[in-house]
Order: C-alpha cells, then sequence, then structure tokens
C-alpha cells in the first residue's frame, strides 16, 4: 500500500491538477460555493454526511447538484436505502443546502468523489474522498455472529452480510503476503475497465494523474491491436451546427461492433448514422450541438477505443447596433442590442470598466430577451454620462449617453390678485411634473401655514390660500419649486373701502392700479393663459361699465371673453388667451353725474414658430454645417437663440446638440461618423419657451475628400500634346470618387487651366493643343461629393517636344512560324509596332504592294491588323510589313498557308491476285490541298453484300497488297488520300475487281422457306414478391415474349399507373423494368404488367412490402 502511493507522488502531475482530500488545492472556478463537502476517513458500518452550500444571489436560474463517484457514476441512479440526498433553501440568505448521506458504509464505498454545481453558464465543482477503516473490536468466539443481516427491519429482514468474514480472511492475506508490487506493470496489464478497481484496491486516489501518467508510458511502449487496424484519433474538434466522422478500421470486417457515448450504447437514428464499408466503420454525428459534445468510444469484443469530441461555437455577431441616448436626470435609461444568437454572453462596458451584477448593485439590471440584450439604468445621473460598449466574442457595438439637468415646465402661473377686506386671496400654478414640490415666500420669507393661511398640493397643481385677509397680507408671492432654479411670482393688493360721506351724486370713477404693469395701461398675457382684470368702480348712483374691445361691445354673457360686474367693480375675463384677443379695450362707466373711461392695451405673446429652410450648406470628415432662416413669427418676444438637435437616418432618437441657447442661425455639428446618413432640425427660444421643431433637413453624411491620386507620370509627349497617366487615391472614404480634373500651367506662372470641364473615370488622359517648346506643368485632382482632394503634380516641367523613336516591329510568337488555316476560315493578325513620330505602315504580298480587295488593313497608332474574313489558297504566301520613320524603316514577313482536303487518286487498279492476296496500285491525286499527302486509306468491299471495310490506314507508298481475302469472293476497292486536313472528300475506285477463285468446290442449296415468326405474348420471367426499405430506390422486373411486339401496361392494385413522375418503365429487348423513387409505405400492394398483341394477352403480378428503416435493422440482427 505505502510503495503504490509512494509512486503516485513522483508522477508528473499537470499544475491544474489536484489531489482529492487536499483542500488548499481545490480550484476556485466561479465562487458558487460557499461551504465544500471534506474529506473523511469513515468507521466501517457508521454513517457519514457530506454537505455543501450554494450561494443563488448571483444565479439566474435555480442550480442543479450532480453527485459521482470516481470519473462518470452518477450517484442520483443509486438513491436508496444506502446512499439519500436531501435539498434545503433559505429564502433569507439564498442558499441552498446540499447533503449526500451514505447509510452503514461499506469497503466499497472508499474512493474518490465529485460534486459538480450548474446554473445555465456558470458552474464549479469540488472533489473529496472517503477512506473506509475497519472497526476496533475483539476476535468473537461465535463464528455465527459473523453472518449478520443488512437493513433496520430486525433479525430477518435485509441481505446476509459476510464482511466481518472476508476482513479476517483479508488481514490473514496481507500478513502472509508482505512483497512489494509495481502497480505500473499492473496497469500496464490490465484492461482500462479494470483501472478503477485497481486504484481502489492499491489506494491511489488521483485517477486523472494516473491516467495521464499510464498514457505518456503507453506511449513508449506502444501496443499493437489486434481488433484495430486504425484507431479513433485523440480528440475531435467540430463546429456548432456542422457533422463529425468518427472512423475506425477493423482487422476482421465481419466484427460486430458498438458505438457509446458516456458509458451509453448509440442506437442508429437520424442524428447518428452507422456506415460499414469493407473494415471501415465510421459514426457520423449531424447537426452537432453542446448536448454531443462528450467521450465516444469504439467496443470490438473486448477491446476498445476512445475519443473526445469537442464542439466550437461560431462567432457571436452583432446585428443590431446601439444607439446614443439623450435622457435627463432621474429618468430610465435603456441600451438594447440584438446578437446573432439566443443565449449568446454579451458583455457590457462603461468608459472601459466592466458591468456586472456583482460590481453594478442596483443601479444597473440586465435583460435578455431571445436575441436581445438590454442594459438598463434605473434612475439616470450626471454619473452616468460616457460611452457604453456591448461586446461579443464576433463583434462590438458602443453608443454615448448624455444626461442633462431634467426641466421643469411651467403650465400655468401664478397671477396679481386684488382682493378687500376679509376675502380669500388664492394663488394657483401648474408645473409639469406631479411630483415636484415646493415653497412659498411673501417678500422673502417662507409663508408658514396656520389657520388663516393653507397650503395644498394636488397632482400639478400648487395652491396657496389665505383667508380673512387683511392689509398686512398684500405683498410680493412667489413660488419656488424645489430642485429648480425658477421663482414664480405675483403681487397681492389689498384693496382697502372707506366710507366717506359725500354729496348724493358723486361722478363715476374707475380705480386702476397699474403698478405692477411694465408698461401704463398695457397688459401681457401669455398665449392660453387666463386673464382676469379687475377694475374698481366708485360712483353714486352706482353706474353704469361698458367693455369695448375697438368699436365692438364686449358681452356679458358667458363665453370665452366676457364681462363679469358688482355694484362697485368689473372684471374683463378672457379664458385661454389667442392671438385674435391682442388690441385696444376701453372701460367707460356713467351715471347720473358724468362719465369716466380708460383704454387699455392687451398683448398676446407666445413661444415663436419654428425656424424654416434649415439646410446642411457643408460637410466634413466628421461634421456638418447648417444653416436657417429665422422663423416668420417670434411670439411677441425676442428670440434668444436655437436649440438643435439630430440623429440617424436609420435611428428613431434624437439627440441634443446643445444645451444652451445658439444665438447664430448656422451651426456646425460634430463627432459625427462618416458614411452614416444624418437629419437634423432647430427649435426657436424666446421668453416663453421654445417653438414646435422645424421642418427636418435633408438628409446629409459627413465626408471627407479622398486622399490625391498617386503616381503621376508622363507617358508620351508629341509636338502638341502629353499623355498622362496616374494611380487612384490610396484613400477614397466614404464618399466614393466622381472622376479627375486635370489641370495645367507654364512653368512659372501659378494660372491653372482646367482641361476637363466635367470629372472623368479614366486614370489616364492626352492633353491636346498645348504649344510647341513650352513647358509645362500638369497636376490632377479627385472630385467627390466632398470637393477636391490635394493635387498630385509632377515634379519637373515638361517640355512639350515630339521625341523621335526608331521604328520596331514585335512580331507575336505564333507568327514567326508560318501560319496555316483551313479554306473558308478567318485570318486576323494583330501586330504592334513602335516609333515616334507616327510611322507609316505598308503592306506587300510576295513582293508586291498589296492591293488585293478581299484582304483589308487596319493601322492604329501603335499597332496594325491584317484581317481575312474568309480565306482562299490565292491567299497564301509571304506577307510583308514594312514601318517607316523619314529615312529609318524596319520590316517583318509572315507566311500564311491555306489548305484544304486533297483530290482522290488516280489510276486504281488491281495489278495481281494469287492466292488469298490481291496487289493494288494508284497514282498520286492530282490536287494534294496546297500540303504534302500524308498517307493513304485502302478499303475494301464484297460484291455481294458491297459494305465496306477498311484494310489499311496511312499507307505511305501508292500501292499495297490486301490478304486474307475469302475464296468464292469478288472484291472491289477504293483508296482514300490524306493530308493534314484530313481524308480526301472522293475516294479512287479500282477499275477491275479481284476474284478468288475456289478449286473443286460446289453446292446446290436447297430453296428458302420463310418461317412464320408470329406469335401472343408470353412472360418468360415472372414478377417476383419482394420487401424493400422505405426512401431507397426499389425496382421489379420480368420479361416477355411475343412477336409483333406487344403493348406492356404497368398496374399497381388492379390500376394502371400512368404518367406518375414517381415510376419509371423500361423494356429493353424484352426485359421489362418498373423503377420506384424512394417509395413509402403507401407504395405497398399488388403490382402487375400486362403484354397484349394482336394474337392474345399474357399478365404476371406479385407484391411489394415497404418497411421503415428500423423494422430493417431489426430483422438483420435477428
Amino acid at each position: 500500500m505505502e510503495t503504490a502511493r509512494d509512486i503516485i507522488h513522483l508522477a508528473e502531475l499537470p499544475p491544474d491538477e489536484n489531489v482529492p482530500g487536499e483542500d488548499h488545492q481545490l480550484p476556485e472556478l466561479s465562487g458558487i460555493f460557499v461551504e465544500r463537502p471534506e474529506s473523511v476517513t469513515a468507521t466501517k458500518g457508521n454513517n457519514v454526511t457530506f454537505v455543501a452550500k450554494v450561494d443563488s444571489s448571483s444565479l439566474t436560474r435555480k442550480p442543479t447538484m450532480k453527485w459521482v463517484k470516481g470519473k462518470w457514476l452518477d450517484l442520483a441512479s443509486k438513491s436508496g436505502k444506502h446512499v439519500q440526498f436531501k435539498e434545503v433553501y433559505d429564502r433569507n440568505t439564498k442558499i441552498y443546502t446540499y447533503e449526500m448521506s451514505i447509510i452503514k458504509v461499506v469497503d466499497g464505498d472508499a474512493g474518490g468523489y465529485r460534486c459538480e454545481v450548474t446554473s445555465k453558464d456558470k458552474c464549479d465543482t469540488c472533489t473529496f474522498e472517503v477512506s473506509v477503516q475497519a472497526v476496533q473490536e475483539e476476535q468473537q468466539d461465535n463464528i455465527l455472529e459473523s453472518f449478520k443481516r443488512s437493513g433496520d427491519a430486525g433479525d430477518d429482514a435485509g441481505d446476509l452480510d459476510f464482511s466481518g468474514l472476508l476482513k479476517k480472511r483479508e488481514r490473514k492475506k496481507k500478513v502472509v503476503e508482505e512483497v512489494d508490487v509495481d502497480v505500473w506493470d499492473i496497469l500496464k496489464a490490465a484492461k482500462p475497465c479494470d483501472y478503477e478497481k485497481i486504484a481502489f484496491e492499491y489506494g491511489i486516489t488521483d485517477l486523472r494523474g494516473m491516467l495521464k501518467m499510464l498514457k505518456k508510458m503507453k506511449k513508449v511502449e506502444p501496443k499493437t491491436s489486434d481488433a484495430f487496424l486504425k484507431k479513433l484519433e485523440d480528440a475531435y474538434s467540430v463546429d456548432k451546427g456542422k457533422k463529425v466522422h468518427l472512423r475506425v478500421e477493423l482487422a476482421d470486417p465481419n466484427a460486430p461492433i458498438k458505438w457509446l457515448k458516456n458509458g451509453q450504447e448509440i442506437k442508429p437514428s437520424a442524428k447518428y448514422v452507422f456506415e460499414s464499408v469493407g473494415n471501415k466503420r465510421t459514426l457520423t454525428i449531424n447537426k452537432f450541438n453542446l448536448s454531443d459534445d462528450a467521450a465516444y468510444e469504439c467496443v470490438v469484443g473486448e477491446e476498445k477505443c476512445f475519443t473526445e469530441v469537442f464542439v466550437k461555437e461560431p462567432p457571436i455577431t452583432i446585428t443590431k447596433q446601439l444607439e446614443d441616448v439623450q435622457s435627463v436626470v432621474g429618468e430610465k435609461v435603456e441600451f438594447e442590442v440584438e446578437v446573432s444568437e439566443e443565449g449568446a454572453s454579451v458583455k457590457w462596458m462603461k468608459d472601459g470598466v466592466e458591468l456586472n451584477k456583482e460590481t453594478a448593485g442596483s443601479k444597473y439590471r440586465f435583460k435578455k430577451d431571445g436575441t436581445r440584450h438590454i442594459l438598463i439604468i434605473n434612475e439616470a445621473t450626471k454619473e452616468d454620462i460616457g460611452m457604453y460598449h456591448a461586446l461579443t466574442n464576433g463583434g462590438e457595438s458602443k453608443a454615448e449617453l448624455q444626461v442633462e439637468d431634467k426641466e421643469l415646465e411651467i403650465l400655468q402661473s401664478i397671477a396679481d390678485l386684488t382682493v378687500k377686506a376679509a376675502e380669500q386671496a388664492m394663488f394657483k400654478c401648474e408645473v409639469s411634473d406631479e411630483k415636484v414640490t415646493g415653497k412659498w415666500f411673501k417678500d422673502g420669507v417662507e409663508v408658514q401655514p396656520g389657520n388663516r393661511i393653507k397650503m395644498t398640493h394636488i397632482g400639478r397643481t400648487h395652491k396657496l390660500l389665505i383667508d380673512d385677509v387683511t392689509p398686512s397680507d398684500a405683498g410680493d408671492y412667489s413660488f419656488v419649486p424645489d430642485g429648480y432654479a425658477i421663482s414664480l411670482s405675483a403681487k397681492l393688493n389689498f384693496l382697502e373701502i372707506k366710507i366717506e360721506y359725500v354729496p348724493r351724486e358723486d361722478p363715476p370713477k374707475i380705480h386702476l392700479d397699474t403698478s405692477s404693469i411694465g408698461n401704463a395701461n398695457t397688459i401681457t398675457v401669455v398665449a392660453g393663459n387666463k386673464l382676469g382684470l379687475d377694475v374698481a368702480i366708485t360712483g353714486e348712483p352706482a353706474p353704469t361699465v361698458c367693455w369695448m374691445k375697438g368699436n365692438k361691445v364686449v358681452s356679458e354673457a358667458e363665453g370665452r371673453v366676457r364681462v363679469e360686474s358688482t355694484k362697485t367693480s368689473s372684471s374683463l375675463v378672457i379664458e385661454e388667451a389667442v392671438k385674435d384677443d391682442e388690441g385696444s379695450y376701453t372701460i367707460i362707466v356713467t351715471n347720473s353725474a358724468g362719465e369716466d373711461k380708460v383704454e387699455l392695451m392687451v398683448k398676446i405673446v407666445d413661444v415663436p414658430n419654428p425656424p424654416e429652410n434649415v439646410i446642411c450648406t457643408s460637410v466634413g470628415e466628421d461634421s456638418g454645417t447648417i444653416t436657417w432662416d429665422p422663423p416668420a413669427f417670434d411670439g411677441g418676444v425676442p428670440i434668444k437663440g436655437y436649440l438643435m438637435e439630430r440623429k440617424k437616418v436609420s435611428a428613431t432618437r434624437w439627440t441634443k446638440l446643445n444645451f444652451d441657447v445658439h444665438e447664430s442661425t448656422t451651426y456646425e455639428a460634430k463627432r459625427m461618423i462618416e458614411g452614416v446618413l444624418y437629419e437634423m432640425r432647430v427649435f426657436s427660444v424666446n421668453g416663453i419657451g421654445v417653438s414646435q421643431p422645424s421642418a427636418t433637413s435633408k438628409p446629409f453624411m459627413p465626408i471627407a475628400p479622398t486622399s490625391e491620386p498617386t503616381r503621376l507620370m508622363v507617358d508620351d509627349v508629341t509636338d502638341t500634346t502629353c499623355a498622362l497617366k496616374w494611380h487612384p487615391p490610396d484613400k477614397i472614404g466614404a464618399g466614393g470618387m466622381d472622376g479627375y480634373i486635370i489641370e495645367y500651367c507654364k512653368e512659372g506662372s501659378d494660372q491653372w487651366v482646367q482641361v476637363n470641364k466635367e470629372p472623368m473615370e479614366m486614370t489616364q488622359y492626352r492633353v491636346k493643343d498645348l504649344p510647341v517648346g513650352e513647358k509645362m506643368l500638369f497636376r490632377v485632382v479627385a472630385v467627390n461629393i466632398a470637393g477636391r482632394s490635394p493635387p498630385a503634380t509632377l515634379s519637373q516641367a515638361v517640355t512639350i517636344r515630339e521625341i523621335v523613336e526608331n521604328p520596331k516591329i514585335r512580331v507575336p510568337r505564333h507568327l514567326r512560324t508560318k501560319l496555316i488555316k483551313l479554306v473558308g476560315e478567318k485570318v486576323n493578325l494583330v501586330i504592334p509596332f513602335q516609333g515616334k513620330p507616327r510611322p507609316v505602315v505598308t503592306w506587300s504580298k510576295d513582293g508586291v504592294l498589296l492591293e488585293d480587295n478581299t484582304v483589308g488593313t487596319r493601322t492604329s497608332q501603335v499597332d496594325t491588323i491584317l484581317f481575312i474574313r474568309s480565306v482562299e489558297r490565292a491567299h497564301s504566301g509571304k506577307y510583308t510589313l514594312s514601318v517607316q520613320i523619314e529615312n529609318m524603316s524596319a520590316s517583318a514577313d509572315v507566311h500564311i498557308q491555306v489548305v484544304e482536303k486533297p483530290g482522290p487518286p488516280v489510276a486504281v487498279h488491281v495489278a495481281e491476285v494469287w492466292g488469298f492476296n490481291a496487289a493494288l496500285e494508284w497514282k498520286p491525286p492530282k490536287d494534294d490541298g496546297n500540303c504534302e499527302i500524308i498517307g493513304y486509306t485502302i478499303q475494301k468491299a464484297d460484291m455481294k453484300t458491297k459494305d465496306w471495310f477498311t484494310v489499311l490506314e496511312h499507307n505511305r507508298r501508292p500501292s499495297c497488297t490486301v490478304s486474307d481475302l475469302v475464296m468464292g469472293n469478288e472484291y472491289l476497292f477504293r483508296v482514300f488520300s490524306e493530308n493534314i486536313c484530313g481524308l480526301s472528300v472522293v475516294p479512287g475506285i479500282s477499275k477491275n475487281t479481284a476474284i478468288i477463285n475456289k478449286e473443286g468446290m460446289s453446292r446446290n442449296r436447297p430453296p428458302f422457306k420463310e418461317k412464320d415468326v408470329n406469335h401472343s405474348p408470353k412472360f418468360t420471367a415472372p414478377l417476383v414478391d419482394r420487401c424493400v426499405v422505405a426512401g431507397y430506390a426499389a425496382a421489379i422486373s420480368c420479361s416477355v415474349r411475343g412477336y409483333p411486339k406487344p403493348k406492356i401496361i404497368w398496374m399497381k392494385n388492379n390500376m394502371i399507373i400512368g404518367e406518375d413522375p414517381k415510376f419509371l418503365m423500361q423494356n429493353n429487348q424484352g426485359v421489362l423494368t418498373l423503377n420506384i423513387r424512394r417509395p413509402s409505405t403507401f407504395d405497398g400492394g399488388k403490382y402487375s404488367c400486362r403484354a397484349i398483341n394482336d394474337l392474345g394477352e399474357d399478365e404476371v403480378e406479385c407484391k411489394l412490402e415497404v418497411r421503415v428503416a428500423q423494422e430493417k435493422v431489426v430483422e438483420a440482427k435477428k
């Protein structure tokens, strides 16, 4: 025992392997375990319990616990009286407690154990060891006491347990056999299925380390296999969704084979396909997924070979990008991204710092919905401003978050009040956010509630109520919302009533308080608000009040604009003021003592109209400049400035570009992405508020000009022209390229002249009409929608003067030898040449200037073409090309030979006949087709049949001997001449024949009697009953004889099979075949074949059974 352990500790273990039982070496995979089970030494017959605790606070699903003994044994399958499991969940701490109990430990429970916890994409594992020691007790005198029963039901329950006797005998063996054992020798000789048993027997706990060391030792001493010629590879790697082929080669082609996955036998199906070809066996796994990532083995008899197959998941790509988000403080923000597969892992980062559930706390929430992944910020703050990234293993997306202070909109402001003593004063305002609280102030001092003063907050409305108003309540009141730099102010005027004793008649008087109005007798009202103008009136007797707008009297009836009058006052009320309510209003009071009149000016102000004509005037690589016209109506208040927003055309959210108003009507937007279409809109701002958005600008794309063209050079120069060529720019960008502009100027001048009015796409150009002898500079500019690129300029000036170059002809390689053409073919010869100035080109044939109308020539600046649409033999000859510049010239010859098939040989005759031989002679043809005769072909024909047979081919001489002729026959001969075009069309036929005479042989033939072959159809081979497999092509056959040729009819279940594409009917010399493509179970039944002609008919039939593939496999095994 000690020797085996010493050997194991000397083995070189990988750095990531741990020995079970040593807790300080246990790996921390993901920190799911709170408490791990520990290794124990149990006393035989006692109970032992292992406890594992798992923290589920960071898990999205309930964890799954698996207890394993050794390498593969799942203890859940052994659950019962001996092994028991328990699970407890604490809702307060969110901790799962898992317990495994072994009841009455026996020797077989010793060994290594492993517990694994998994929850979706997280997992953790730990190992521990159980050692079993014997009970220390005295020797029992009575051997019958060793025969004890297992179980708790009494003396007669359970099975007999002889472990007491076995234990004593084992001790005796240990005392006798104290010999050092080499465990490695035992393992080398043992079968793999016995490794675990040997490890337990010799106390080896690190099974993985033992297998790795044994594998290394086996590599040093390879062992040949009796069953396998080629085993499985050590490991396979396959992409998710693809198929994988596991192949082995067997020594015995007839040996049965089994395939196992994680120790479980695999049955053939659509997922697993078995193939057998000779001694090769193949397991094909279709549509490989994560559940197929396992260990596989092939079993032949007692031998096995193992492999592991790993799945490679394809990279996860981002199908929908993040979008920039603009929000206000306190609002919820969501970033959404879509990926290519469900269940993919997405990593969120902010400004380079990873966001996860452990570090983010309750600030961030992560949500998955199929392929959608959402990052939720519950309440945005200024600290959340930054760049957010979503990363996968195959892509990345980013977006920017902007958070601004929440703006509070005033829906209704408080209005000035004029009240009398003991009346109630009520200040009322309405804001956009019903959650906003605030404080009321009087002359800068906070108002405290009391018996007379009450403050209410209902929804978005805030009210200050003052009962029994006294002169001390007069003053400036204001409401300040909490958290906002906004103050709503109004004035409370106390109207003191003085009683004076006056004469009986008092002229009317209008008491108008204008102290709170900026301009005398002018009242400003925000459109949509309510105007209530209270005017005190005195006079005795009570005066009559009349309100007028212009020349129209304002009615006292109820309506949007109305007059409310009392004995001492009159009020002009305008509900929801509009622009038409603006104007001059007059109040006239009269009584018997006189008249009083006051004119008031009501001015209606509103938010301005939106700006007009928003257009993009220019773009840059990451910017765009827009301009607009001021609004047609400023709302009656001067325009303070403008607010701008932009968005991508494909997006739905608008992003603010400025938080402070922009006073100019031109704005340059930056930080945009080149090549992406954007839209912009503008808001007008005045003292009242913000206008509606303007009409969206036309989409524009930030782009930059291209880089300069490259490798500009001079290609050719003449007396008045210069040819330039260049390469496209290295950087073109998202704006593409419209073309090039060529410019030139004289050396020493800066006046560039544009050559082409419109951009051209070619990368070469010849500038014409240049002054002779001048030195010129040239440059090329690339143009796109963003403008002109930097110019590409020649480094030095070019002198415009023709360069003399000696003429030179470049004859193509295939024209340097004789050109052979068939009569009627086309000839098209292109021969390039060089020379400056442009040379004079002439063609001649056989030394004579070419003037044939059937031969055409065409010459350009760099080459010349000679073409003949249909050549004739007269076109054969030597063609000479001459190129001349002044007194310099060059020439080249091209030989053309036009050929056709030759004529027939002449004077073909049989010169001599002897025995079974005949000698033929002839003369060459008169027309050889303009080329050499390369041979002759000789044919013979029996005068009886007149069928021609070839005797000799490629015979070069004008004579030959034909042998092996048949005695008694007369033969005729013909000869074809042959050249490179082929055999002559017409042969030369011999003038005489060759007769092979018989010697003393004669026969009287009997008269010929014609036989009657007509008979009725009869099947010589019947149809045979068959059983086929569904999905595989099948065929049934029979044969029939009959004359005249019978008509064949195929029937299924006595129904004629028509032109059904599923069936193919064939008749080959009386052998009849019916092919059935991919039959199904519905194609089974009775098939019959009927043959009919004028003399009768015959019929055969058979039964066809179609079975599914599984039934065929079961039948084959039987």
